[in-house]
């Protein structure tokens, strides 16, 4: 049985570290990379009517542009390791949309990179990583 396997990405080393952990240690299952497009900065952008501005739609074209470079080196990455990937876009805030996505596609383990925080800094800052392991319906690996 082949697993599914979610590698979440961002612009991050830790984000590079789990791409290339999930590589090498699932090479014959199916990953799928994931970013999620933050979706909270955006709400800066509603005007009064609650409609979007034109500023919100070049905000989307941006992320869009942003995730495409991610998983063109994410392909090269996979490609370098000689393993194919799948990739997904999808919008909201990661703590939450991964262990969604995870949930209603039937995923079967996430590999996630942290920055490797801890205490008030982790507490300042927050953790993605830590949130999916607490909200994820699957096996989480974590790699700093």
């Amino acid at each position: 049985m082949t697993l599914h396997v979610l590698v979440p990405i961002d612009d991050s080393d830790p984000a590079e570290a789990a791409l290339s952990f999930a590589l090498s240690e699932h090479p014959d299952e199916t990953i799928t990379v994931l970013h999620v497009a933050e979706t909270t900065s955006l709400d800066s952008y509603q005007t009064m009517t609650g409609g979007r501005s034109a500023d919100a739609d070049e905000a989307i074209e941006g992320r869009t542009a942003e995730a495409e470079a991610l998983f063109d080196r994410a392909r090269a990455t996979a490609e370098e390791a000689g393993v194919g990937i799948e990739t997904e876009l999808i919008a909201g805030d990661p703590a939450d949309a991964i262990p969604a996505y995870a949930d209603a596609t039937e995923v079967d383990r996430i590999v996630i990179g942290t920055h490797g925080r801890s205490g008030a800094s982790r507490v300042l800052v927050g953790s993605v990583a830590e949130a999916v392991i607490r909200a994820a319906p699957i096996p989480v690996t974590v790699v700093e």
